[in-house]
């Protein structure tokens, strides 16, 4: 039985000059805040909030998201950065061994939540209109929204792949094997896509196109299950009291996405350097559990405190 399984070896950009590219995964992105930025809207209409603090919002989640997804990265999975190429952690470029322009690479969705949470922090002490927790609950819908296409975007780029599988559902990531492998060397050729055509296209290299492996497509896993999460997310904040409940959608959200990462790990290839591996869970693991604690805590535990008339 064969459901999805193929080789996957997209075109992941748009040449525009030199070797600058428009990468579709950078598209994914900036599909990912438009769609959250609307949805804000639509929100701020809803309850009667003013549509001059949506702006601010965004600019604060953006830089919140992108900031704590790269330091998160570098602080989770590569810290050797911080000694090795340490402006390479700030810039789209790497200097070790000579600059070349590499694009933002290596975000942490753990990262990223930790920095959304301090970046709500801090837009919330300038703009005092609602509590945290108000801007939180509703601000981690368009965050689910936007993961989907983020993880659609990690599977265009071949990264984040999944383990070897025989299942049903496995892909051949054939840039990623290129890269790891000596087709490189072999063909003379530096583009994957290029490397790749070479390959089917000469007999000679065969071999190595066999022993490309099939994987998890992890990336598809985790985009698929994220729908549900913010279908889920905006089920209880539209036809239920509950977004009422001070901190309920924030801790549902935590719990929902965060379970779904820790199970998906299972079939995910390590990330980065692996720093944790007790009891057979890996790093990402480790990190979730926390953020479902927190999920649990404002969901069934939280109680906000009254005002004094």
């Amino acid at each position: 039985m064969y459901l999805l399984k193929f080789d996957w070896n997209p075109v992941s950009g748009i040449d525009i000059i030199g070797n600058f590219k428009l990468h579709f995964y950078s598209l994914m992105w900036v599909i990912a805040f438009i769609l959250g930025w609307y949805i804000m809207k639509r929100i701020f209409t809803k309850e009667k909030v003013s549509l001059e603090y949506l702006d601010p919002l965004f600019i604060y989640t953006v830089l919140a998201t992108m900031i704590g997804a790269r330091l998160g990265h570098v602080l989770f999975y590569q810290s050797e950065l911080i000694s090795e190429d340490f402006f390479s952690i700030f810039l789209p470029f790497k200097f070790k061994g000579g600059i070349e322009f590499t694009g933002f690479q290596g975000l942490a969705s753990h990262g990223a939540a930790i920095g959304i949470i301090i970046g709500m922090y801090l837009y919330r002490k300038k703009y005092k209109y609602k509590s945290l927790l108000w801007i939180l609950d509703r601000v981690v819908i368009s965050v689910a929204s936007g993961a989907i296409f983020i993880r659609i975007g990690n599977f265009i780029n071949s990264e984040i792949i999944g383990k070897i599988t025989d299942s049903a559902f496995g892909v051949r990531f054939i840039q990623d094997e290129y890269y790891k492998r000596e087709i490189v060397q072999l063909t003379g050729i530096r583009d994957p896509q290029k490397a790749y055509n070479a390959v089917t296209n000469n007999p000679q290299f065969q071999n190595l196109l066999d022993a490309v492996p099939y994987r998890h497509p992890a990336q598809l896993y985790e985009s698929f299950s994220y729908v549900f999460v913010f279908l889920i997310l905006w089920y209880f904040y539209s036809k239920t009291s509950k977004r009422e409940q001070t901190g309920f959608l924030f801790g549902l959200f935590l719990i929902l996405l965060w379970t779904i990462r820790f199970f998906v790990e299972f079939v995910k290839e390590p990330q980065g350097e692996e720093y944790i591996n007790w009891f057979g869970l890996n790093t990402g693991q480790w990190l979730s559990i926390p953020f479902i604690l927190i999920g649990l805590y404002f969901m069934f535990v939280y109680k906000p405190k009254q005002r004094v008339k």
